[in-house]
């Protein structure tokens, strides 16, 4: 399975202006949120990109993306239908083909000389099926993310048969349905805003939307949690870690992350250390 097709979503009405954000690379140069994407993406391999966008995006983003903007295509979702329906847009582009999925709003640092896109397209090319990148994360994180549960693969570290999924559960419902066997006791694997997906996804999405008929939303979720019915699909914990841009915080939390792991660490740690004894006395 070769993966040389990558879908950024980024329609949705609170994170259409996320990947628009300017921030300081690893390298020490400024980019915006979606430059950084891109050249994840591109880093895995890919070669054609599809974004998903708002109606009337299209010129901010291609500006956004500065010199990678001719690899661009870009999708519009015209009506506010959910992330699967998001996803469904791009089909055409797809072609049945299997493709890289990252949401617009999420930024990652790897723990290893890979990028997390390249680790995960890896582990599915070598998997031959799809498979979702997750995180261990503590509970009170549930609400804002689709958690799975399953076992580990005879064998293989951090990578994990899906036998259940839910859209953000409480943790009564996680503890009942979603606990894997050596996460630490009030963690749980949820999604990490990276998936690689086979066509048997886009025709979920498909069939779910006729059903929708226009009048409720499509959820990626829903298709995925069909998906174990059909073929195998595993979710791999990567060496790397998410930061959601979209939160409170969370552009901050982003940029100390890329500054940490990039040419100007002493200099930021520096800063901070200045900081925080500036505010100590």
């Amino acid at each position: 399975m070769e993966i040389k097709k990558a879908i950024i979503t980024a329609a949705g009405k609170n994170q259409r202006t996320l990947p628009l954000q300017s921030l300081v690379d690893r390298d020490g140069t400024s980019k915006t949120a979606l430059t950084i994407i891109i050249e994840e993406v591109l880093q895995a391999g890919v070669e054609e990109i599809c974004v998903v966008i708002s109606p009337g995006d299209q010129q901010a983003y291609a500006t956004a993306a500065a010199g990678h903007a001719k690899r661009l295509h870009f999708v519009e979702q015209k009506q506010p239908m959910g992330y699967g329906h998001a996803v469904y847009c791009a089909r055409e582009f797809t072609n049945r083909q299997p493709f890289l999925l990252l949401v617009g709003d999420h930024l990652y640092v790897s723990g290893d000389s890979k990028r997390c896109a390249q680790q995960l397209v890896e582990v599915a090319t070598n998997a031959n099926c799809s498979v979702s990148a997750v995180q261990a994360t503590h509970e009170s994180k549930l609400p804002f993310y689709g958690t799975v549960g399953g076992r580990l693969v005879p064998g293989a570290q951090k990578l994990y048969e899906v036998e259940d999924l839910l859209e953000k559960p409480t943790p009564t419902e996680a503890e009942q349905k979603l606990i894997v066997p050596g996460l630490r006791a009030g963690h749980y694997l949820c999604f990490f805003g990276m998936h690689v997906l086979t066509p048997a996804v886009m025709d979920i999405l498909t069939e779910a939307v006729v059903t929708a008929d226009g009048k409720t939303n499509v959820h990626l979720t829903s298709a995925l949690q069909k998906l174990p019915t059909r073929e195998r699909y595993l979710a791999s914990e990567l060496n790397g870690r998410r930061y959601d841009i979209g939160v409170k915080y969370g552009l901050l939390t982003a940029q100390l992350a890329l500054s940490l792991d990039g040419v100007d660490r002493d200099e930021v740690l520096t800063g901070l250390v200045e900081l925080l004894a500036s505010k100590a006395k």
